[in-house]
């Protein structure tokens, strides 16, 4: 691709700062709805994030490997990138701040945001160099019919008939908790476990064939559509199967991908249209948007288990320069979160001004 679509990049960004804004709240105690996940079923903005970037994700796939051969080498790169992020996502399971620097690997997590972008960048990228756009529609229309079907109609091995609830007769928490054991996010579940990968597949694919939607798009319309189309079906499809991260269900792999396709759609009527400077600060940010969400992460988790005196640097920072009588509970913790935003979109355009660009 000869020029990049600037609304590409500003979405990737925005979404990046809006990773890091939901969090690094000041406490967890005090967080404004809307900042937090769904409890089981349901979608808050928060719940619109990492699908987002699933999508976003697949759109960069459809552009960089279009004019790519279907060659070993270009399956080696692929194959490269996805062990790059997967061992990115283990590292920050594994890293401790002080000896043995090294946490017990009994109790890691397997899984996670880093890994299952790896995983499903895998995936995704192959089936694109394999397949034409009928087919990955297909493959995306058959894994999200089937995943529906296993989640609410399989009886589980003991019998009993699966739910989509939050217990052990769901079949995504059953296979992960008979699969990971321990190496879960929580004992019961994981919201980036094994069986809610392959929806969270379909949500790339999207991505790709919305790509494809793109290149050499001069009229908005056909991606509104796309968004409404998306849309519909995923509010209709909610009906029978629930929304819900948790378990990446179909329906919301739809309603989060409409809702992806509609604010790209008018963030490109406003940059690559009408040419108006518009987000650029994220556009910085998306330019390194997974090294940008790496070290946010490593600097959280290094704050939380640093000890200072009786607490933790987190703790001592938020308390020390953010609690004022004058404030609210909940307006301190988001005037953190706020802060810790504005430092990585400040690295973003550094980096950007300096023309470092880290590729993962």
């Amino acid at each position: 691709m000869k020029k990049r679509i600037e609304s590409v990049d500003i979405l990737r960004g925005f979404t990046i700062a809006a990773m890091i804004l939901v969090n690094t709240p000041g406490s967890w105690s005090y967080v404004y709805p809307p900042l937090l996940h769904a409890k089981w079923h349901g979608l808050t903005p928060t719940d619109l994030i990492f699908p987002f970037f699933l999508f976003i994700v697949g759109i960069s796939i459809y552009f960089a490997y279009k004019n790519k051969p279907n060659a070993q080498a270009t399956y080696k790169k692929i194959i490269v990138r996805s062990l790059k992020l997967i061992g990115l996502g283990l590292f920050l399971g594994l890293f401790l701040p002080s000896a043995p620097f090294v946490k017990e690997f009994e109790t890691l997590r397997f899984l996670g945001v880093l890994q299952r972008i790896g995983i499903v960048f895998l995936f995704s990228a192959i089936l694109y160099l394999n397949c034409n756009w009928k087919t990955l529609f297909g493959i995306g229309t058959i894994i999200l019919i089937v995943y529906w079907l296993c989640l609410g109609y399989v009886p589980l091995p003991d019998g009993t008939l699966p739910t989509f609830d939050r217990s052990p007769n769901n079949w995504a928490m059953y296979i992960d908790s008979n699969l990971l054991g321990k190496h879960m996010w929580q004992a019961d579940y994981d919201p980036e476990g094994l069986l809610s990968t392959l929806p969270a597949i379909a949500t790339c694919i999207i991505g790709v064939l919305v790509g494809k939607l793109l290149d050499g798009l001069r009229d908005i319309k056909p991606l509104l559509v796309v968004a409404v189309l998306l849309l519909l079906s995923g509010y209709i499809w909610n009906v029978w199967f629930p929304i819900s991260k948790a378990l990446w269900s179909s329906s919301f792999v739809l309603v989060t991908a409409g809702w992806g396709t509609l604010i790209l759609a008018c963030i490109y009527y406003l940059t690559d249209v009408k040419q108006l400077k518009f987000g650029s600060i994220y556009k910085y940010v998306g330019m390194n948007a997974i090294t940008i969400y790496f070290l946010s992460s490593f600097v959280s988790k290094t704050f939380y288990l640093t000890k200072v005196g009786d607490t933790n640097v987190h703790a001592w920072l938020y308390n020390t320069l953010f609690v004022h009588d004058f404030l609210s509970d909940k307006l301190s913790s988001l005037m953190y979160a706020l802060t810790v935003v504005l430092a990585y979109m400040f690295l973003g355009y550094f980096l950007y001004k300096k023309k470092i660009f880290i590729k993962v």
